[in-house]
């Protein structure tokens, strides 16, 4: 697998103790932002010192903005890959089309991969129509998070029609996040035990996901020869919480304790497939 990453999280106050909690708990690398000048160096230093790699994220919604931030990626210099979430929604057929090629274009001219995530209000927001795109685009590769299609149609249960279009995709994913549905909240908490009715779809779709990527034939020039998986629990909204009296929002799960939970099954999953 080469590389599964974090989060930093807001519970772990200075950088250099988020970074060191990444390193500790067995996180290959961090999924951020590209830093800014001020930070350039002290990221650059502990990424060093914690042996960890650096994914970005990348919001494009241009042919513009993405050679734009694919030159700051660049310029920063030691970033792996980048996930790209395309703020196009509305955009379909041939303009679609036209758009996620030039990103393709992009990433094989800059040398440094770009994986389009599957993400609600993004050019992928809907399943069917990133189907059809890899029909265009049959080596267009993706980042998968299909908590977002189970939310999005609302799959308290995968039915047989629902199971294959998700399979589709499949053989273009090239990164995971691990985010869970349940089919009305984006991000639940499957339990520390994994008793959740849910998360046995999502494994079974990791595991294919990764089956496809040892068994692909060559290195692709956008293969960035490891196939990252991100441990993706995002805030407060994305976290379920509830009110107290006060005002107070308090969140119904620990999300690092999540987390760490995840990352054990996901280690178990690359060992199974190996």
């Amino acid at each position: 697998m080469g590389n599964l990453t974090g989060d930093s999280n807001s519970y772990i106050k200075t950088t250099e103790q988020k970074f060191r909690w990444i390193a500790e708990q067995g996180f290959d690398g961090i999924n951020a932002f590209v830093p800014g000048p001020e930070d350039k160096m002290i990221w650059q230093e502990l990424l060093a010192h914690y042996d960890l790699s650096l994914s970005v994220n990348a919001y494009p919604s241009s042919l513009e903005e993405m050679r734009a931030f694919v030159n700051q990626a660049t310029q920063y210099g030691g970033i792996s890959y980048i996930n790209a979430q395309v703020m196009c929604p509305f955009l379909v057929g041939d303009s679609a089309i036209e758009l996620l090629s030039g990103i393709y274009d992009i990433s094989l001219m800059a040398g440094i991969p770009i994986y389009v995530e599957t993400h609600r209000g993004t050019i992928t927001q809907d399943l069917m129509r990133t189907a059809s795109f890899l029909k265009s685009l049959p080596s267009l590769p993706l980042t998968m998070d299909y908590s977002h299609y189970v939310v999005a149609g609302e799959l308290h249960t995968i039915s047989e029609e629902a199971e294959n279009w998700l399979k589709q995709l499949l053989p273009n994913i090239y990164s995971i996040h691990t985010r869970i549905s349940n089919g009305e909240q984006i991000q639940i908490d499957p339990g520390e035990e994994g008793q959740h009715p849910m998360l046995p779809h999502f494994l079974k779709w990791w595991e294919i996901a990764m089956k496809h990527a040892i068994s692909r034939s060559e290195i692709v020039p956008y293969d960035s020869g490891i196939f990252p998986v991100v441990i993706e629990l995002g805030p407060p909204p994305y976290a379920i919480t509830y009110a107290e009296p006060n005002g107070s929002i308090i969140e119904v799960g620990d999300r690092l304790k999540q987390s760490l939970h995840l990352q054990q099954l996901i280690r178990k999953l690359w060992d199974h497939v190996q």
